[in-house]
């Protein structure tokens, strides 16, 4: 049975992305330096059809062929879709279930790799882990993750540590509102420019 499982890269100060990011603005003032590690390799690895292949290090592009390999769907929020400029029709993970309150009407139609869910992040997940059957379900959001958290939802988290201080931004852990989640240590791995973090969250 496939998991839900988060992915994301992080500042060491816990930021995902920096001040006033937006469409026009995608990583935030400052945090295009999360990235480095995307594009300072010599290994290819394809995200997704469509877009150009990320160019990492042998020991990230192992780890990211596997994770790759094992997504059955993906769940975001809007916000981050509308960032993503909906990744130019070829999300990293489809079906991609995004939550919204509203339906952007131009993606409704046949062929679309998106389901837009209007009754929040429980019943984008539950819809999510039937479409993927065997395989994970991968969370990218960090609004997501808070609200999945806050639900139980979430099997692992796992974090790529940039070595980068933003000093502001987007926290990936804010607004958890709850007692401690306790957490195992499932991988610590040291690549060029990213340190590789799993967890398995503790139920």
């Amino acid at each position: 049975m496939g998991k839900v499982v988060f992915n994301m890269t992080m500042s060491l100060d816990g930021f995902v992305a920096g001040p006033n990011d937006g469409p026009e603005n995608g990583l935030g003032d400052g945090g295009d330096g999360l990235f480095t590690w995307y594009f300072s390799g010599d290994t290819e690895v394809l995200m997704s059809e469509g877009v150009p292949p990320l160019k990492v290090s042998k020991e990230s592009a192992e780890i990211l062929k596997e994770a790759i390999s094992n997504i059955g769907a993906g769940v975001w929020g809007r916000r981050t879709f509308d960032i993503a400029h909906a990744w130019g029709g070829n999300p990293p993970g489809s079906p991609a279930f995004i939550v919204t309150h509203h339906v952007p009407q131009e993606w409704v139609k046949e062929g679309s790799p998106f389901i837009f869910v209007t009754d929040g992040v429980e019943s984008a997940i539950r819809q999510a882990k039937k479409a993927a059957g065997d395989k994970d379900v991968v969370i990218c959001t960090a609004n997501i993750l808070q609200q999945a958290l806050k639900a139980g939802l979430v099997d692992e988290i796992h974090v790529d540590v940039a070595p980068i201080l933003i000093g502001g931004g987007v926290s990936l852990f804010d607004h958890l509102g709850t007692g401690p989640i306790n957490l195992e240590c499932i991988r610590t791995i040291q690549a060029p420019n990213v340190t590789h973090l799993g967890f398995r969250v503790v139920k």
